[in-house]
């Protein structure tokens, strides 16, 4: 890698986060992929967030072969990416059943796998996918040691995580644990009341907010739950001035008092200025609870 690319001292991570999981299904040019890598960069968001196994395997080297386009954006962003979860796949024919990885072993192989797709020689921040029931956290921790004092990641967190999973790991571990990827969205906060926002809230870490918009199923009202939220957006959408419905849930998800950073997963440039403006809006206490009742279908106890 070019010399000139610095490293941060810190996860700085932008208050948008750029998921590249349908990277795949966008059918883009290489071309076509650093302009839309560029615009969004010039919009201010700059993190970016992968998996190995997103696209079928692929995604992270069609990410990296947009990189050698333009080397000097690797400079510009943060690329978060995820291991641990072993699909069954036709690049994989010897697997039987989808199943989790956390040792040692694997989550080496995979980060350094994914340096070499990324096409570059560090990652920002490295997650574990999905809690593992054989994940031994010693283990784990002594892995991320090897791995951030070889200067292949800088920082590291979980996705999806338990209060108790993710303090079980960092019991073990001697630098911090940078956030939880949960989901959360009008449909799914669940998170809000098990005890894993308060936890992130009490530690001062961000979350990282995956699949707000339900994955298609809150807009689209396919279910009873889905049309009652999606009647209340609309009427919010005008009380508050917003010019989407994605704008609303947004602004909704991001009032959370952990102050989650949202992760867009849109491939269209103006979906994610419509997001960037979205950071100007505002609920109030009841208008924010008025989407809680309306998901849950019944007011507060």
């Amino acid at each position: 890698m070019a010399e000139s690319i610095t490293r941060p001292q810190g996860p700085y991570l932008s208050e948008l986060v750029q998921g590249y999981w349908r990277l795949a299904d966008w059918e883009m040019k290489p071309q076509q992929r650093l302009r839309f890598l560029e615009q969004h960069v010039d919009l201010g968001i700059t993190t970016i967030d992968h998996a190995n196994i997103y696209g079928d395997y692929e995604c992270e080297q069609l990410f990296g072969e947009t990189l050698k386009l333009q080397p000097g954006m690797r400079g510009q962003i943060q690329i978060v990416t995820k291991c641990n979860i072993k699909l069954c796949s036709a690049k994989f024919p010897l697997r039987k059943v989808n199943h989790y990885d956390t040792s040692s072993t694997h989550i080496i192989e995979s980060v350094d796998n994914s340096l070499s797709l990324l096409g570059t020689d560090y990652l920002d921040v490295l997650l574990l996918h999905r809690p593992d029931v054989l994940m031994k956290a010693e283990e784990v921790a002594e892995t991320f040691t090897k791995l951030r004092k070889a200067g292949k990641v800088l920082h590291f967190g979980v996705s999806n995580f338990s209060p108790s999973q993710f303090a079980l790991l960092q019991s073990r571990l001697e630098v911090p644990l940078v956030t939880n990827q949960v989901e959360i969205n009008p449909l799914n906060f669940s998170v809000a009341h098990d005890g894993t926002l308060d936890q992130l809230q009490m530690l001062r870490i961000r979350p990282m907010a995956w699949s707000c918009l339900a994955g298609g199923r809150l807009l689209s009202g396919g279910d009873i739950q889905a049309q009652r939220v999606l009647s209340e957006l609309e009427l919010l959408k005008e009380e508050i001035g917003a010019k989407s419905l994605d704008q609303v849930i947004y602004a909704w998800v991001r009032q959370l008092p952990a102050n989650p950073l949202v992760i867009i997963g849109s491939g269209k440039i103006a979906r994610l200025k419509a997001a960037v403006d979205s950071l100007k809006l505002e609920l109030s206490r009841e208008q924010w609870y008025r989407i809680w009742v309306a998901s849950k279908g019944h007011n507060v106890p």
